[in-house]
C-alpha cells in the first residue's frame, strides 16, 4: 500500500544540473515524500534534455511504486553513471511520477526558486 507516499506539485522553478551544465527547468515538477524521507522532485521528461541521459541496464524495485529504470549523464560515467531514475509504468497509487525524471541530489544539483 502507497498510503505512506504523497506527491504534491511544486509551485517553484525546479533546475536540474550536472556541474555548470543546466540539464533542464521545469515548472511542472512533483514532489513525492514517502514516509519520514526528505522529498524527492520528479522532473517531467519534456523538461529535461534528453540528448544528454543515456539509459543503463540498472534497474530497481520498490514494493510501492514499482521497477525503475536509470539513466547516467554523458560525459563522466564513472562519476555519474545511474543518477537518474525513472517509474516507466508506475503503480497505480504514484501514476502521477509516470514521464518523469529523478535525481541523486549528492550528484546532480536540483535547485527550487
Amino acid at each position: 500500500m502507497a498510503g505512506h507516499i504523497t506527491i504534491t506539485p511544486i509551485a517553484e522553478t525546479v533546475t536540474v544540473a550536472v556541474g555548470s551544465t543546466v540539464l533542464g527547468q521545469s515548472t511542472r515538477a512533483l514532489a513525492l515524500t514517502e514516509g519520514a524521507s526528505r522529498p524527492v522532485v520528479y522532473v517531467p521528461r519534456d523538461d529535461i534534455d534528453m540528448g544528454r541521459l543515456v539509459q543503463t541496464n540498472h534497474k530497481t524495485s520498490c514494493p510501492w511504486k514499482g521497477q525503475a529504470t536509470y539513466f547516467s549523464v554523458k560525459g563522466d560515467f564513472a562519476k555519474f553513471a545511474n543518477v537518474v531514475w525513472s517509474y516507466e509504468n508506475p503503480k497505480d497509487d504514484v501514476a502521477e511520477i509516470a514521464g518523469h525524471l529523478a535525481f541523486y541530489t549528492d550528484r546532480v544539483t536540483v535547485t527550487r526558486g
